[in-house]
This record gives structure tokens, sequence and C-alpha cells, in this order.
């Protein structure tokens, strides 16, 4: 076991990121499943990923405010389209969202082609980076997730399909880039599948569930030496299926 590695100044910030992750994706991940598309945060995920990889190619710099921009713009033209495909051809749009996935992942793979450290970038917007995140990148993180869960839980069910996708489209490009695709699809889906057949205190049993997964990875991760996002994706499986089975014993 690696105890140097319980280091509170990497730990404290990648647990934070992750709480942050949840607080927003908990509840998203409760409606997706309501609605039926499981894997629209895989397609807008990587979709803003397509933004922030040809930003790249542009040589903007990574984290400054065009590449941003770009990763919005690229998300939200996403979510728009598959709000206008819901519409348009509602009983083909779980395959429509796997084609959007498939497509902008082809793309990313072939703006990546020629750069020499494309595959390390690739792992890098899949897996993430949650142990480097700085405490400096959660305030304006923790701002627009504030003002996402005030208009999410203040509307409620009165948000129209644009809505619900232009918000889920900008909390997943703000995500992706603080944990990356994999823990998004995570802390999205599993916790909320885990708790779906509740009908009391399914929020907070999604939110217990999802920060028991994000702590234990990072602990099993540091001890034993492991990638951190892997860690993490694999302990909320675990950890959500033992929950769901023990509340199937107890119903």
């Amino acid at each position: 076991m690696h105890y140097d590695g319980l280091e509170p100044s990497i730990l404290g910030p990648a647990m934070l990121a992750g709480l942050l992750v949840l607080s927003t994706h908990v509840p998203m991940g409760i409606k997706v499943l309501e609605r039926g598309i499981v894997f629209i945060d895989l397609a807008i995920a990587q979709v803003a990923g397509v933004g922030i990889i040809a930003a790249d190619a542009l040589g903007l710099p990574l984290h400054g405010a065009s590449v941003q921009l770009i990763a919005v713009a690229t998300a939200i033209a996403g979510a728009l389209l598959l709000a206008w495909t819901e519409k348009r051809w509602p009983q083909m749009q779980e395959a429509l969202i796997g084609i959007l996935f498939v497509l902008a992942a082809s793309i990313g793979i072939i703006l990546l082609s020629h750069n020499p450290h494309g595959g390390e970038y690739l792992k890098d917007l899949l897996v993430g980076q949650i142990l480097w995140v700085q405490p400096v990148q959660l305030i304006p993180i923790a701002i627009l997730y504030a003002v996402i869960l005030a208009i999410w839980f203040s509307l409620g069910r009165r948000l129209n399909s644009i809505a619900f996708y232009l918000l889920f489209a900008i909390t997943v490009t703000a995500s992706v880039q603080l944990v990356g695709v994999y823990l998004v699809f995570a802390s999205l889906i599993i916790p909320s599948l885990a708790v779906l057949r509740h009908t009391r205190r399914r929020l907070l049993a999604g939110y217990v569930l999802g920060t028991s997964g994000y702590a234990g990875g990072l602990l099993c991760s540091a001890l034993f030496d492991l990638p951190t996002g892997a860690v993490i994706v694999c302990t909320i499986a675990v950890l959500s299926a033992l929950y769901a089975g023990l509340s199937r014993q107890a119903a």
C-alpha cells in the first residue's frame, strides 16, 4: 500500500470536484432515465470533446475562454440537434443519440490523428485527470452549477425539451473537462439507476451512493496506485449494485 498517496492537498480538491459533479448529475440522471435517453451524456460529452480538440488543433490555449466558448457552442449545437430529433423521430431517439456519439468520437480521432500526443490527449478526455484538479478551477464550476441547480429545482417538470437539453449540454461540458467522459456517465447514470425504484428520498440516496463511490475510489486509487478515474467508476458501480440488491431484498 502507498500511504504517502493519501495527500489531503490532492485528494481534497478531487473529492470536491466529485461532489460538484454529483450535485447536478444525480438529479439530471434520474430525469434522463425517466425519459429513456440513457446515452445522451456520452453523446453530448463527446461532442463537447470535439470542440475542445478542435480548439486545441487551432492552437488556442487549453484552459482559455475561447476554448470554453467553442466547447459550449458545440455541445449546445449537439443538444439542439437532439431536441429537434426527439420531436421529429421520438421512436428513434436513442439510436440517433448513439449515432451522434460515434460520429463525434470518430471526428475527434481524425482531428487527433496528426497530433504526436493524441493518444494521451484522448485518454485524458475519456478518463479525466481528477487528481490534478486545482481549487481555483472549482470556483467558476461551483457558481455555474449553483445557477443550473436553481433553475432545475425551481422549474422542475415545467422544463421543456429544449431547456432540458440546453441545461444538460452546459453542465456536461463543464463536467467532462473536470473529470472526463467516463466519470460523467458513471456519475449521471449509475447512482440514479440504483435508486430509480425509490418513491421517497431517491435524490438523497443517489447523492449518498455517488459520494461514497468517489470517496472510496479516491482512497483505493491512492493506496494501491491505480488509475483514479477508472477506480472511481468501478467503486460507484459496485456500491450501487450492492445497494440495489439490498433494497430489493428489503422490499
